[in-house]
Protein backbone atom coordinates (compact mmCIF):
# COMPACT_ATOMS: atom_id res chain seq x y z
CA UNK A 1 0.00 0.00 0.00
CA UNK A 2 2.35 2.45 -1.15
CA UNK A 3 -0.59 5.27 -0.50
CA UNK A 4 -0.03 4.78 3.36
CA UNK A 5 4.16 5.57 2.63
CA UNK A 6 2.95 8.59 1.03
CA UNK A 7 0.39 9.75 3.67
CA UNK A 8 3.27 9.43 6.31
CA UNK A 9 6.02 11.09 4.53
CA UNK A 10 3.66 14.15 3.45
CA UNK A 11 2.47 14.77 7.26
CA UNK A 12 5.54 14.52 8.22
CA UNK A 13 6.71 17.55 5.50
CA UNK A 14 4.43 19.14 6.88
CA UNK A 15 4.67 18.78 10.66
CA UNK A 16 8.18 19.67 10.03
CA UNK A 17 7.40 22.90 8.36
CA UNK A 18 5.73 24.17 11.33
CA UNK A 19 1.58 23.01 10.51
CA UNK A 20 -0.07 22.24 13.62
CA UNK A 21 -1.71 18.63 13.60
CA UNK A 22 -5.08 20.09 14.05
CA UNK A 23 -4.85 22.29 11.02
CA UNK A 24 -3.56 19.33 9.32
CA UNK A 25 -6.85 16.78 10.79
CA UNK A 26 -9.14 20.55 9.55
CA UNK A 27 -8.07 20.38 6.41
CA UNK A 28 -8.68 16.34 5.80
CA UNK A 29 -12.37 16.51 7.78
CA UNK A 30 -10.83 14.47 10.29
CA UNK A 31 -10.56 15.10 14.12
CA UNK A 32 -7.59 15.49 15.49
CA UNK A 33 -7.34 12.95 17.88
CA UNK A 34 -7.87 10.42 14.79
CA UNK A 35 -5.40 12.10 12.46
CA UNK A 36 -2.66 12.47 15.77
CA UNK A 37 -3.59 8.44 16.19
CA UNK A 38 -2.88 7.66 12.36
CA UNK A 39 0.12 9.57 12.39
CA UNK A 40 1.90 8.87 15.86
CA UNK A 41 0.63 5.09 16.37
CA UNK A 42 -1.10 3.33 12.93
CA UNK A 43 1.04 4.15 10.74
CA UNK A 44 4.39 3.60 12.45
CA UNK A 45 2.83 0.26 14.08
CA UNK A 46 2.51 -0.78 10.01
CA UNK A 47 5.24 -0.50 9.17
CA UNK A 48 7.17 -1.60 11.94
CA UNK A 49 5.15 -5.05 11.13
CA UNK A 50 5.56 -5.16 7.16
CA UNK A 51 9.17 -7.15 7.15
CA UNK A 52 7.36 -9.84 9.48
CA UNK A 53 3.28 -9.61 8.13
CA UNK A 54 1.09 -8.99 4.50
CA UNK A 55 0.46 -5.49 4.18
CA UNK A 56 -3.29 -6.24 5.17
CA UNK A 57 -2.11 -8.17 8.04
CA UNK A 58 0.20 -5.51 9.08
CA UNK A 59 -2.90 -2.82 8.43
CA UNK A 60 -5.38 -4.76 10.86
CA UNK A 61 -2.74 -4.93 13.90
CA UNK A 62 -1.99 -1.37 13.71
CA UNK A 63 -5.74 -0.51 13.60
CA UNK A 64 -5.96 -2.88 16.64
CA UNK A 65 -3.69 -0.52 19.11
CA UNK A 66 -6.26 2.23 18.63
CA UNK A 67 -10.27 2.32 18.87
CA UNK A 68 -11.23 5.53 16.74
CA UNK A 69 -10.42 4.40 13.51
CA UNK A 70 -11.30 1.70 11.02
CA UNK A 71 -9.82 -0.23 8.23
CA UNK A 72 -12.69 0.69 5.70
CA UNK A 73 -12.98 4.38 6.77
CA UNK A 74 -9.04 4.68 6.55
CA UNK A 75 -8.90 3.03 3.06
CA UNK A 76 -12.09 4.88 1.47
CA UNK A 77 -10.72 8.30 1.87
CA UNK A 78 -6.95 7.63 1.63
CA UNK A 79 -6.68 8.64 -2.13
CA UNK A 80 -8.79 12.05 -1.15
CA UNK A 81 -6.88 12.63 2.01
CA UNK A 82 -3.45 12.73 -0.04
CA UNK A 83 -4.96 15.10 -2.34
CA UNK A 84 -6.08 17.25 0.14
CA UNK A 85 -2.49 17.18 2.20
CA UNK A 86 -0.74 18.05 -1.39
CA UNK A 87 -2.91 21.16 -1.70
CA UNK A 88 -2.02 22.12 1.99
CA UNK A 89 1.28 24.07 1.93
CA UNK A 90 2.48 26.27 5.16
CA UNK A 91 3.04 29.90 4.63
CA UNK A 92 5.61 31.96 5.61
CA UNK A 93 5.13 31.90 8.94
CA UNK A 94 4.78 28.42 9.68
CA UNK A 95 8.04 27.61 7.79
CA UNK A 96 9.68 30.10 9.69
CA UNK A 97 8.38 28.65 13.29
CA UNK A 98 9.96 25.68 14.62
CA UNK A 99 8.12 22.46 16.51
CA UNK A 100 9.20 22.67 20.09
CA UNK A 101 11.16 19.98 21.89
CA UNK A 102 8.19 19.62 23.63
CA UNK A 103 5.90 18.72 20.81
CA UNK A 104 8.06 16.44 19.42
CA UNK A 105 8.48 14.64 22.74
CA UNK A 106 4.72 14.08 22.46
CA UNK A 107 5.00 12.89 19.19
CA UNK A 108 7.47 10.55 20.43
CA UNK A 109 5.30 9.12 23.22
CA UNK A 110 2.35 8.15 20.92
CA UNK A 111 4.31 6.70 18.25
CA UNK A 112 6.38 4.35 20.69
CA UNK A 113 2.65 2.28 21.99
CA UNK A 114 3.26 0.94 18.11
CA UNK A 115 6.16 -0.94 19.74
CA UNK A 116 5.21 -1.39 23.43
CA UNK A 117 3.89 -5.25 22.72
CA UNK A 118 7.31 -6.86 23.03
CA UNK A 119 7.94 -5.02 26.59
CA UNK A 120 5.15 -4.87 28.37
CA UNK A 121 4.45 -6.73 31.57
CA UNK A 122 6.32 -6.31 35.21
CA UNK A 123 10.03 -6.63 35.67
CA UNK A 124 12.23 -7.26 38.82
CA UNK A 125 15.07 -3.97 38.58
CA UNK A 126 18.37 -4.90 40.48
CA UNK A 127 20.93 -1.78 41.18
CA UNK A 128 23.17 -0.93 43.84
CA UNK A 129 21.76 1.31 46.69
CA UNK A 130 22.87 4.63 46.98
CA UNK A 131 24.10 4.87 50.95
CA UNK A 132 25.00 0.92 50.97
CA UNK A 133 26.87 -1.39 49.02
CA UNK A 134 23.63 -3.75 48.85
CA UNK A 135 22.15 -5.25 45.99
CA UNK A 136 18.70 -2.72 45.68
CA UNK A 137 16.02 -4.65 44.50
CA UNK A 138 12.34 -2.71 42.97
CA UNK A 139 9.74 -3.83 41.24
CA UNK A 140 9.39 -2.31 37.88
CA UNK A 141 6.03 -1.88 34.88
CA UNK A 142 5.91 -1.47 31.73
CA UNK A 143 2.46 -0.97 30.28
CA UNK A 144 -0.11 1.51 28.02
CA UNK A 145 -1.40 4.86 29.03
CA UNK A 146 -4.70 6.00 29.13
CA UNK A 147 -6.62 5.51 25.61
CA UNK A 148 -3.06 3.50 24.80
CA UNK A 149 -1.79 6.83 23.53
CA UNK A 150 1.43 6.42 25.74
CA UNK A 151 3.63 4.18 27.18
CA UNK A 152 3.47 4.38 31.08
CA UNK A 153 5.80 3.46 33.45
CA UNK A 154 5.97 2.55 37.44
CA UNK A 155 8.69 1.65 39.99
CA UNK A 156 7.82 0.44 42.99
CA UNK A 157 11.44 2.16 45.38
CA UNK A 158 13.38 0.36 48.15
CA UNK A 159 11.21 1.93 50.45
CA UNK A 160 7.66 0.97 49.27
CA UNK A 161 6.87 4.43 47.52
CA UNK A 162 5.41 4.03 43.56
CA UNK A 163 6.44 6.46 41.20
CA UNK A 164 4.78 6.86 38.23
CA UNK A 165 6.13 8.36 34.88
CA UNK A 166 6.02 7.82 30.84
CA UNK A 167 8.64 5.56 28.40
CA UNK A 168 9.70 6.16 24.96
CA UNK A 169 10.51 3.70 22.30
CA UNK A 170 13.45 5.24 19.59
CA UNK A 171 15.03 2.32 17.86
CA UNK A 172 16.53 0.17 20.25
CA UNK A 173 16.46 2.33 22.74
CA UNK A 174 13.91 2.68 25.24
CA UNK A 175 13.83 5.82 28.18
CA UNK A 176 11.90 5.45 31.03
CA UNK A 177 11.09 9.42 32.76
CA UNK A 178 9.57 10.12 36.51
CA UNK A 179 10.32 12.25 39.07
CA UNK A 180 11.55 10.47 42.75
CA UNK A 181 9.48 13.32 44.98
CA UNK A 182 5.93 14.91 44.38
CA UNK A 183 5.25 17.87 42.27
CA UNK A 184 6.00 20.13 44.18
CA UNK A 185 10.05 19.18 44.09
CA UNK A 186 10.77 17.75 40.90
CA UNK A 187 13.42 15.10 40.83
CA UNK A 188 13.92 13.61 37.62
CA UNK A 189 15.00 10.42 37.20
CA UNK A 190 15.83 8.38 33.99
CA UNK A 191 16.35 4.87 32.81
CA UNK A 192 17.62 4.15 29.97
CA UNK A 193 17.61 0.95 28.66
CA UNK A 194 19.15 -0.72 25.74
CA UNK A 195 16.45 -3.06 24.05
CA UNK A 196 17.87 -6.43 22.72
CA UNK A 197 17.00 -7.50 19.36
CA UNK A 198 14.42 -9.57 20.53
CA UNK A 199 10.81 -9.78 20.67
CA UNK A 200 10.15 -10.57 24.61
CA UNK A 201 12.80 -10.21 26.21
CA UNK A 202 13.34 -12.02 29.61
CA UNK A 203 16.33 -9.10 30.65
CA UNK A 204 16.79 -5.20 30.01
CA UNK A 205 20.01 -3.71 30.59
CA UNK A 206 20.82 0.16 30.74
CA UNK A 207 21.70 3.05 32.46
CA UNK A 208 20.00 4.59 35.81
CA UNK A 209 20.46 8.22 36.12
CA UNK A 210 19.07 10.26 38.85
CA UNK A 211 20.25 12.61 42.14
CA UNK A 212 21.16 10.91 46.01
CA UNK A 213 20.68 11.95 48.93
CA UNK A 214 22.57 15.68 48.48
CA UNK A 215 20.49 15.77 45.20
CA UNK A 216 24.07 15.38 43.24
CA UNK A 217 23.62 13.49 40.27
CA UNK A 218 24.66 10.11 39.95
CA UNK A 219 24.28 7.06 37.42
CA UNK A 220 24.42 3.35 37.65
CA UNK A 221 23.92 -0.11 36.00
CA UNK A 222 20.51 -1.27 36.22
CA UNK A 223 18.81 -4.32 35.19
CA UNK A 224 15.66 -5.79 34.70
CA UNK A 225 14.01 -9.00 35.24
CA UNK A 226 11.03 -9.95 33.66
CA UNK A 227 8.52 -11.60 36.11
CA UNK A 228 5.32 -11.50 33.83
CA UNK A 229 3.79 -10.51 31.00
CA UNK A 230 0.83 -9.20 31.82
CA UNK A 231 1.29 -5.60 33.35
CA UNK A 232 -1.24 -6.16 36.07
CA UNK A 233 -1.14 -3.20 38.46
CA UNK A 234 -2.76 -5.10 41.33
CA UNK A 235 -0.23 -7.49 41.55
CA UNK A 236 2.93 -4.88 40.92
CA UNK A 237 2.25 -3.24 44.07
CA UNK A 238 2.26 -6.23 45.82
CA UNK A 239 5.91 -7.31 44.96
CA UNK A 240 8.79 -7.07 47.38
CA UNK A 241 10.85 -4.03 47.43
CA UNK A 242 13.93 -3.22 49.18
CA UNK A 243 17.09 -3.97 49.87
CA UNK A 244 19.58 -7.24 50.46
CA UNK A 245 23.16 -7.41 51.39
CA UNK A 246 25.59 -9.55 49.77
CA UNK A 247 25.21 -12.23 52.11
CA UNK A 248 21.77 -12.88 51.63
CA UNK A 249 21.62 -13.14 48.28
CA UNK A 250 20.44 -16.77 46.25
CA UNK A 251 23.07 -17.86 43.60
CA UNK A 252 20.81 -16.07 41.19
CA UNK A 253 20.91 -12.45 42.52
CA UNK A 254 24.82 -13.05 43.21
CA UNK A 255 25.15 -13.07 39.84
CA UNK A 256 22.70 -9.45 39.13
CA UNK A 257 24.99 -8.59 42.41
CA UNK A 258 27.91 -8.81 40.38
CA UNK A 259 27.25 -7.37 37.60
CA UNK A 260 25.43 -3.88 38.72
CA UNK A 261 27.68 -3.22 42.18
CA UNK A 262 31.39 -3.26 41.42
CA UNK A 263 32.93 -0.21 41.94
CA UNK A 264 33.34 1.33 38.17
CA UNK A 265 29.30 0.58 37.77
CA UNK A 266 28.85 4.13 39.88
CA UNK A 267 29.41 7.23 39.06
CA UNK A 268 28.45 10.19 41.37
CA UNK A 269 29.88 14.06 41.58
CA UNK A 270 29.61 15.97 44.94
CA UNK A 271 30.15 19.87 45.58
CA UNK A 272 33.16 21.50 46.38
CA UNK A 273 32.80 23.34 49.51
CA UNK A 274 33.83 26.78 48.63
CA UNK A 275 34.61 26.13 45.02
CA UNK A 276 37.62 28.14 43.93
CA UNK A 277 36.25 27.44 40.22
CA UNK A 278 39.61 26.16 38.98
CA UNK A 279 41.54 22.79 38.58
CA UNK A 280 41.98 22.56 42.22
CA UNK A 281 38.18 21.82 42.99
CA UNK A 282 38.77 18.98 40.44
CA UNK A 283 41.34 17.45 42.49
CA UNK A 284 39.57 18.29 45.63
CA UNK A 285 36.15 16.70 44.03
CA UNK A 286 38.22 13.44 43.21
CA UNK A 287 39.62 12.73 47.06
CA UNK A 288 36.32 13.76 48.30
CA UNK A 289 34.41 11.33 46.58
CA UNK A 290 37.18 8.44 47.26
CA UNK A 291 36.41 8.50 51.03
Amino acid sequence: MQELHELYQRIGYLRAQGVKMKEIAEWTDMAPSVMSSLYTTILPAYFDALPNLAPDEALDQALGLVNNLSRRKLLNNLKEMIRRLNELEPDDNQRESETTFMDRLKEEMGRSTGKLQDIQGIYTSYSLSSSTDNLKIEPFIICAGENNGSILTGRKNAYGEIHWGNGIINQQNFYSLFSEHSESLLSLVTIYLQLPMLKNPHQIRGIYMGLDYNHNPVARRILLVKTGDQPDVGQFHQLFSGQKSKEDLSEEECAYYEYTCQPGDYIKMCHVPSPQLNPTDLIKEKKMLSF
